[in-house]
């Protein structure tokens, strides 16, 4: 048995190259959508939730306050930024795989991927995702203030502990 294997602690896939966080501090393919947060280019105080929808490309971005970004038209710069991102933390082709985007042109990147996405002329959607990935996203940053321990966290136990029954 490995030392990974007899720790409480779980195994992280390192991202395939570092990342900046500070415009786009978090990114997640989950609940058939590549979603994240994206800083503001103009308000440090700002912060927008950006989505993807795999398959049919639908996205949203709206302010952590549900305010619609107002470069919706098509992919805004805050979800890009999000593509560019998620790119560099999970590769082009698993980003291509999870939302189903097939590139002709060999090996997909960032661009190759928008572009697939926008020729098929994808609509704005409502962000229905934006308090959950928000909210994801705090619990994120709470746990990246921790120091590091191998202690159990009581928020991280699934299953109650058992009582011997008398």
């Amino acid at each position: 048995m490995s030392d990974w294997e007899r720790s409480s602690t779980a195994r992280v896939i390192p991202p395939s190259r570092p990342r900046k966080l500070a415009k786009v501090p978090f990114v997640e393919l989950a609940d058939g959508r590549l979603q994240g947060v994206v800083s503001s280019g103009s308000s440090a105080a700002r912060v927008y939730v950006s989505s993807i929808e795999a398959g049919g490309y639908g996205f949203a971005c709206s302010t952590n306050n549900n305010r619609r970004c107002g470069g919706l038209a098509m992919f805004c710069n805050h979800i890009r930024a999000l593509v560019k991102e998620a790119v560099v933390q999970y590769g082009a082709e698993r980003v291509a795989r999870y939302l189903r985007v097939e590139c002709a042109d060999g090996e997909p990147d960032a661009e190759a991927l928008l572009t697939e996405m926008a020729a098929a002329r994808p609509t704005p959607k409502v962000n229905e995702a934006a308090a959950p990935v928000f909210s994801r996203f705090l619990r994120h940053l709470a746990y990246m203030e921790l120091s590091p321990t191998t202690a159990p966290l009581p928020e991280m136990q699934w299953f109650p502990p058992t009582r011997a029954v008398a």
